[in-house]
C-alpha cells in the first residue's frame, strides 16, 4: 500500500483535526465524508487513494458512535441484520462500479435530493423525539434501504447518513434518536466493505488513515453523546445545515 512521503507533519496535523470535526458532525448528521474527502484531495492525495483513506478512517468514527448508541440503549441490532447484509452487498457493487465508471450524473442529481431532504427535516412532524406509526414493513425496508444505501455509499457517499436517518424516521416511524442510532450500523457496514475493496486495490495511505481514524473516534464519541442528550433539538438543525452545505458544494462543483 502506498504512503505519501511528501505530506508534511503540518498537513498530517491539519487532516487529523479535520477528521476530528468530521467525526463529531458525522455522528450527528452523517456528513463527515463531505469534510474529509475534499481535505484529502486538497492535500494532494490521488483520488482513489483519497477515497480509500477516507473510507478507512471513517470506519473508526462510525464504529465508536455505533457502540455508544448501542450501550445507551438506542440501538437494537436484531431487526437490522437483513439490512446490514443488503448494505454489504450493495456497497461491494457500488465500490466496484465507481472504480470503473464515475459519479458525474449522480453528482448532478444529488443536490436536488439533498435539498428535498432538508425541506422534509424542516417541516415534517415525524422528525421528533417520539416514535410514529411505520409506513413500511421491516423486511422490505431492510432490502430497499439497506441495499440502496449500501450501493450509494460505496459508489458515491455524501449525505448517506442523512438519507438513512430520513428513511428510518419517515418509513419506520423511528424517533430522531433511534433513527440516527440505527443509521450508524448501515454506514459502518458500507464503509467497511468499501475499505476492504480499496485496500485490495492498493488505494490506502495507512499512516495517515490511522491518524485520522483516531481523531474520528474521539469526535464521534462526543457527537453521539450530544445526540443522546439532546435529541431532535440538536439533530434537526445539524442535518439541515449539513445537507444544504453538501448540496451547495456539489452545485458549485458541477
Amino acid at each position: 500500500m502506498p504512503e505519501l512521503g511528501e505530506l508534511t507533519p503540518l498537513t498530517y496535523l491539519l487532516l487529523t483535526a479535520v477528521a476530528f470535526a468530521a467525526g463529531f458532525i458525522s455522528s450527528i448528521a452523517g456528513a463527515g465524508g463531505i469534510i474529509t474527502l475534499p481535505a484529502l484531495l486538497w492535500a494532494g492525495v490521488p483520488p482513489l487513494d483519497a477515497l480509500g483513506t477516507n473510507k478507512f478512517q471513517s470506519v473508526f468514527g462510525t464504529l465508536t458512535s455505533t457502540h455508544n448508541y448501542f450501550r445507551s440503549g438506542h440501538l437494537d441490532f436484531r431487526p437490522l441484520w437483513p439490512g446490514l447484509l443488503a448494505a454489504v452487498a450493495g456497497a461491494a457493487l457500488g465500490t466496484w462500479t465507481v472504480t470503473r465508471l464515475g459519479g458525474e450524473q449522480l453528482q448532478k442529481l444529488l443536490p436536488v435530493l439533498l435539498i428535498a431532504i432538508a425541506i422534509y427535516f424542516a417541516v415534517s412532524p415525524r422528525i421528533a423525539d417520539v416514535d410514529n406509526k411505520p409506513r413500511m414493513s421491516n423486511g422490505f425496508f431492510n432490502l430497499l434501504v439497506g441495499g440502496g444505501a449500501g450501493f450509494y455509499g460505496g459508489f458515491f457517499g455524501p449525505g448517506m447518513g442523512s438519507f438513512c436517518a430520513l428513511a428510518f424516521a419517515a418509513l419506520l416511524g423511528y424517533n430522531i434518536r433511534r433513527a440516527t442510532a440505527h443509521t450508524k450500523p448501515l454506514v459502518l457496514a458500507t464503509n467497511f466493505t468499501s475499505t476492504v475493496i480499496f485496500i485490495a486495490g492498493g488505494h490506502l495511505l495507512l499512516g495517515l488513515a490511522l491518524c485520522m481514524g483516531g481523531a474520528q473516534a474521539i469526535g464521534a464519541r462526543l457527537g453521539s453523546n450530544m445526540v443522546i442528550a439532546r435529541g431532535a433539538a440538536l439533530v434537526r438543525p445539524v442535518i439541515l445545515a449539513a445537507t444544504v452545505a453538501i448540496a451547495i458544494k456539489l452545485l458549485l462543483e458541477s
